[in-house]
């Protein structure tokens, strides 16, 4: 006999107020969006519809059916070990960096495709520039070190046609640069964002993949796997994030 069912807030305060996903999933809209969905939508221990947070495909879909849904992108995919962002939470990033434009705009949000944006190290998602677009109008010029996450974006951008001619990839020949390289030549950009490798190590991305699944299964996992993906260059770097940020000021 299943528990009974759990109040939850209708909406979470804690996201952004212009964040689509303030609101519960509703599984029965995103299964219609994305139909491979369905089989991986169960009956959680508050008898509350929901995926298992810790199987890789079931969180791939469910960017599917959100960037699909919410977004209009018929066509997401990544290849398998590389980063799968959760999409709330990079909503609410390109959110408040619209507030920060605003802020220098007499607060009103700067939109369309006049707003240039790098992004350094867009990866294989493409998910900035994706949200960033469809939300504010903004074009994009999303840089990355991994040919194999260019080309997985190239084929996110092809494959939709709302997205061509809106964002351009550029291959980052030299991982110590971050500017150099890929900004050309009296080439201005409003915004500069970043998703950088949060760890300091290998074994420390390890460690927080392992707490991730334990508090996602409830019980002590002691095999690190990755259920949101990341190639080592996503996740860790020398110094850790402190250290990369530090270096993309001192660069710019």
């Amino acid at each position: 006999m299943l528990p009974k069912k759990k109040e939850h807030p209708k909406e979470k305060s804690s996201l952004h107020p212009r964040n689509k996903h303030r609101e519960r999933y509703n599984f029965k809209e995103l299964i219609s969006s994305c139909p491979e969905l369905a089989p991986f939508v169960r009956l959680n221990k508050y008898n509350d519809e929901s995926i298992d947070f810790s199987k890789a495909e079931a969180v791939l879909l469910l960017n599917k059916a959100l960037l699909k849904h919410f977004y209009g992108i018929e066509h997401w995919n990544i290849p398998s070990g590389y980063l799968c962002p959760p999409i709330p939470g990079r909503a609410d990033y390109i959110h408040y960096i619209a507030d920060l434009l605003a802020s220098c705009n007499h607060g009103i949000i700067p939109t369309g495709h006049r707003v240039k944006c790098l992004d350094i190290g867009v990866g294989a998602s493409c998910i900035y520039p994706i949200i960033g677009n469809k939300e504010y109008g903004w074009s994009f010029v999303g840089s990355d070190i991994e040919p194999n996450a260019i080309k997985s974006a190239s084929e996110i951008i092809e494959t939709n046609a709302s997205l061509k001619g809106n964002i351009e990839l550029r291959l980052q020949p030299n991982s110590i640069d971050i500017f150099c390289g890929i900004i050309h030549n009296d080439e201005h950009f409003d915004l500069t964002i970043c998703n950088p490798p949060f760890h300091s190590s290998l074994e420390e991305a390890q460690l927080g993949s392992l707490r991730k699944l334990s508090n996602l299964n409830h019980q002590r996992i002691t095999k690190p796997t990755l259920n949101f993906g990341g190639q080592n260059n996503e996740l860790w770097c020398e110094g850790g994030e402190e250290k990369f940020v530090q270096k993309m000021i001192f660069q710019s």
